[in-house]
């Protein structure tokens, strides 16, 4: 039943390929933007537990999947069936613990198996593979989560700590100096230092920066709101009446 409502699916894909002016135009280039667009759709509906729209949203990156492979197809470099074959090949060739006679203790040694296995495909670094278009913060908690893999990491939660402590004092003397470049620098490994404290604190800190950002927009919208309410714009309220209704917002969660 999958295998064929994934066949009627993918008739649609080519129909449309060969009938509608839009989707005849399109390239891996012109739709790259909606296909990472539409992954973030993705995240706010699991963020939001929005199952229905995470059904949506699913469906949206699926049609992306069959997209991109059409028109790969066309210009002959791969097709849907090669794309389904390697990661069917990668997960089973990934996972010897499974598909193999390979014992392990816990997911701390898959994963270290995870990366070696990796190695051995042809990598030349543990940290390939962690695209630069990430997030910053996405980007060095991915970064720090595969060189920890291999062993290269912190002993102790409360030895990352004082890193982070350490970062913020080189920080503010870099802003004391008046050095704006070093100042840029030192800030980075202020953000670099927390996003490995929270990794250890086992929060992945864009997760936390999305979700914090959310609740910004909640609040602060709360605060327009009763301002607009009142008659008057909110260039025209002070700092202390804006305060008050964003403590009310706070009251209110």
């Amino acid at each position: 039943m999958t295998g064929q409502k994934f066949q009627e699916l993918y008739e649609v894909m080519l129909r449309l390929r060969k009938e509608c002016p839009w989707d005849k135009e399109q390239t891996h280039d012109s739709i790259k933007a909606a296909t990472l667009e539409e992954t973030h759709e993705l995240i706010e509906a699991i963020d939001e537990r929005d199952y229905n729209e995470m059904k949506s949203e699913l469906g949206d990156l699926l049609l992306h999947i069959l997209f991109h492979s059409v028109i790969a197809a066309e210009e002959k470099n791969f097709n849907i069936n090669e794309v389904i074959d390697t990661i069917k090949e990668k997960l089973i060739r990934r996972h010897p613990h499974v598909f193999g006679d390979v014992k392990v203790n816990g997911t701390k040694e898959i994963l270290k198996n995870w990366e070696e296995i990796k190695l051995a495909e042809g990598r030349n670094s543990v940290l390939e593979g962690v695209p630069k278009n990430l997030p910053g913060l996405a980007r060095a908690y991915r970064l720090q989560e595969k060189a920890s893999k291999v062993g290269f990491d912190w002993e102790k939660k409360e030895d990352v700590w004082k890193k982070v402590i350490e970062e913020i004092e080189e920080m503010h003397q870099s802003e004391k100096n008046g050095d704006q470049q070093k100042l840029e620098q030192e800030l980075g490994d202020v953000f670099f230092a927390m996003t490995n404290y929270a990794r250890f604190l086992g929060i992945n800190p864009e997760n936390a920066l999305r979700l914090t950002n959310e609740k910004f927009i909640s609040r602060f919208q709360y605060v327009e709101k009763k301002i607009n309410g009142s008659g008057k714009k909110l260039s025209e309220s002070s700092l202390q009446e804006m305060d008050k209704y964003w403590e009310e917002s706070k009251k209110l969660e």
